[in-house]
């Protein structure tokens, strides 16, 4: 055996004992005649003790070990003289009478500690290395647990896990998909699933009425910090469900992962606001609501009064900061080339400030009375001490937009994001479409296959902008961590949404015909939902990103640095594939 127990498991009541141990080398130090070695593997450290008085050529051997040599010791367990409190093994020390060298290593390009002096790119270029430090070996080890918490849960519940396939047909009402070229059917192409949707639900038609499955997914978008383009959902399905019945049990489950994996236990219900409420009131279909700044409108004070900014404006909103006055003429300045920034696009800002005494003090003071003011601050409910910014513009949404992102960013200064705090949303009545002014015709704004709220069907024949979607995301401190819908199972209404989202019969059949098809006999009501795997791990890791609870991430160009994926393919795979690039 290379080792009868790990790095992190001595205490000391193993004192005394002798022990084989096997890892690498995490760093050697010389003080007189003693060396000691800091030896590591995925259960954590243990310090090695060799003892020149005792074992001189031992020693020598020992003092010529690099960073992360592989290699074997043998000795006895001894109780350390000074302990480390910080570590799990830091009662202890193995006084070693056997060293065996399994493989030399060239020093890495990086330390391979938690404060590391490797940048992003140089990390993931050598992810292997990366995955050896304790902080992301940690994130790997909550993604597993959780993974397993899923199953554990999901099987209590009735569920089965199966697997649907890889290589699928291409939908292109979706995200841009990955394809992949078929050597037996020249000219014809896979698509890797953006998501198992048709399969899940031909699964409820054919009566495997609770399904899920912890499944990769691939998108071709563009990517942000919450986004890979290869990422894992956990994929779920009902059949004989209401909405009432999908939220009860994934809330469910969110509680059952936040007491086992972070021990907090939620006893309340989960929030539940409209997509209508979230975006008057936040500007977003995914508010962090850890902190307060609900937005309050301000057309009916602001306006006539000759400020030609606020009276030509179809918006006028603003948030409250508690406590904020304190900002100096340089940090609001600041605020203001923030809004103004290309990719927010507001025009400027306007700040008043609630003055000890209770009066208002405003950048725009000329243009409005004490009195006015006095009314806009109790539109907020501010008091002294409180800092008041106000934007405005042509256009609601996106005004409301540029305040959620001027929002987002003054909680951040004031430390109001605490990520050891959750706050925990359903996001409900989403518009079931969303029109293109370029392409003058509706999108579905989840999927086709999404029912329309029961109460607005007779909508869909007079005015289809005001369905609302039988459809909710999970939202938790501002992230979409989950989201689904109640399935159309009826054949008509599929027909009719298709209309709707201008598929001809031809295109509908030659796309969903499968699906159709199955549903003519006997599709049962149905929905679902899909958890981001990563998004949840991420968020109980407290992570800015996904990419580190993921193993083998890519960067933010969609590439592997690591193994320079994507590449070309050579002349012959390509005449195989029947293929031929031409790059513009």
């Amino acid at each position: 055996m290379y080792r009868t127990r790990t790095c992190g498991d001595l205490h000391l009541a193993d004192e005394g004992l002798v022990v084989t141990l096997a890892g690498w080398v995490q760093r050697t130090r010389k003080m007189g005649g003693m060396t000691f070695v800091d030896l590591r593997d995925r259960y954590g450290i243990t310090q090695l003790v060799f003892n020149q008085e005792l074992d001189a050529s031992l020693c020598e051997q020992a003092n010529k070990l690099g960073r992360e040599y592989v290699i074997q010791v043998t000795g006895t367990v001894r109780e350390r003289s000074n302990k480390n409190p910080n570590l799990a093994t830091g009662d202890i020390e193995l006084e070693v009478s056997k060293l065996n060298v399994l493989n030399t290593a060239v020093t890495p390009p990086f330390t391979i500690e938690d404060d590391t002096d490797g940048g992003d790119d140089l990390r993931m270029k050598y992810r292997y290395l990366d995955l050896r430090r304790t902080c992301v070996r940690k994130n790997l080890e909550l993604r597993h647990r959780m993974a397993f918490e899923v199953r554990n849960y999901l099987d209590k519940q009735g569920f089965l896990e199966v697997e649907t396939p890889v290589l699928v047909n291409s939908t292109p009402e979706g995200a841009r998909d990955f394809v992949v070229p078929s050597r037996m059917n020249p000219g014809q192409f896979y698509a890797l699933p953006q998501s198992p949707q048709t399969l899940k639900q031909l699964l409820m038609v054919s009566g495997f009425d609770r399904y899920f499955q912890i499944v990769k997914c691939f998108r071709d978008e563009d990517l942000r910090a919450d986004r890979q383009p290869e990422f894992t959902q956990i994929d779920c399905e009902m059949s004989f469900v209401e909405q009432e019945d999908v939220l009860q049990l994934f809330e469910g489950m969110a509680k059952h992962l936040f007491k086992v994996i972070r021990g907090i236990d939620f006893k309340e219900p989960f929030l539940r606001m409209t997509w209508q409420d979230a975006m008057k009131y936040y500007g977003s279909d995914k508010p962090d609501l850890r902190f307060g700044m609900k937005f309050v409108e301000l057309m009916d004070i602001m306006q006539g009064h000759g400020f030609s900014v606020f009276d030509n404006a179809k918006y006028i909103g603003g948030i409250c900061a508690e406590g904020a006055a304190t900002y100096t003429r340089k940090q609001l300045d600041a605020l203001t080339e923030f809004v103004k920034r290309p990719q927010i696009g507001a025009k400027g800002m306007v700040y008043a400030r609630v003055e000890s005494d209770g009066n208002v003090k405003s950048s725009v003071d000329k243009f409005y009375t004490q009195e006015v003011l006095q009314q806009m601050k109790e539109a907020f409910g501010a008091k002294p001490g409180d800092l008041i910014l106000i934007l405005s513009g042509d256009d609601a949404m996106k005004t409301r937009k540029q305040l959620s992102e001027l929002r987002l960013h003054v909680a951040d200064q004031l430390g109001l994001r605490d990520k050891d705090q959750f706050a925990c949303l359903w996001v409900i009545d989403f518009p079931l479409f969303e029109w293109s002014e370029e392409d003058q015709r509706y999108y579905a704004m989840h999927h086709p296959f999404t029912s329309p709220n029961p109460e607005d069907i007779p909508l869909l024949d007079t005015d289809p902008g005001a369905v609302r979607a039988n459809a909710y995301d999970m939202v938790i401190n501002g992230v979409e961590v989950g989201g689904g819908s109640i399935r159309i199972h009826d054949s008509q209404l599929q027909d009719k949404m298709f209309k709707l989202l201008g598929f001809t019969e031809e295109r509908a059949q030659e796309q969903f015909g499968f699906l159709m098809n199955a549903f003519k006999y006997g599709a049962p009501p149905h929905g679902g939902l899909a958890y981001g795997l990563d998004r949840w791990v991420s968020l109980f890791a407290g992570l800015d990103s996904i990419r580190d609870c993921i193993a083998f991430p890519k960067n933010n160009s969609g590439r592997d640095v690591m193994l320079d994926a994507p590449g070309v393919l050579d002349d012959t795979q390509l005449e195989e594939l029947h293929l031929k690039v031409e790059l513009k």
